[in-house]
């Protein structure tokens, strides 16, 4: 798999969850609101082949507690049950008309605090001011 399709499936993963608690592509744009993503960090273990199978987990390594910011981790497992790469995203919520970020509504906060917590979570700052 060339690196770009990691975070493409990252991408992929979280919009799909996204959409599963409510907040599809369509509602985020009727809210006006949209995950913007800082930072991607990809660490990568084993080789993946195209057309490999492979299992994607997702789960919150951190957040502020208002929401404001994330840090989302993608796990990519070969059939074999061995890790070939971690992607972590720092996130935030983008207000697309203020163009700056926010705090997302309650009910998109409580379905990214419904996220299993990865070992190493932590507790963000706010990136409201």
């Amino acid at each position: 798999m060339r690196n770009t399709a990691f975070l493409d499936k990252a991408g992929d993963v979280r919009m799909m969850f996204f959409a599963e608690n409510g907040f599809s592509m369509k509602a985020l744009g009727e809210l006006r609101i949209g995950p913007v993503v800082s930072r991607d960090d990809v660490e990568y273990y084993r080789e993946v082949r195209l057309l490999d199978p492979i299992r994607v987990t997702y789960g919150l390594a951190g957040a502020a507690e208002d929401g404001s910011r994330m840090k989302l981790r993608n796990e990519f497992y070969r059939a074999d049950g061995k890790l070939a790469a971690r992607v972590t995203s720092f996130v935030g919520w983008l207000d697309l008309g203020a163009r700056k970020l926010i705090v997302p509504p309650e009910a998109l906060l409580r379905a990214m605090q419904s996220l299993e917590k990865t070992t190493d979570y932590e507790v963000l700052a706010s990136s409201i001011r």
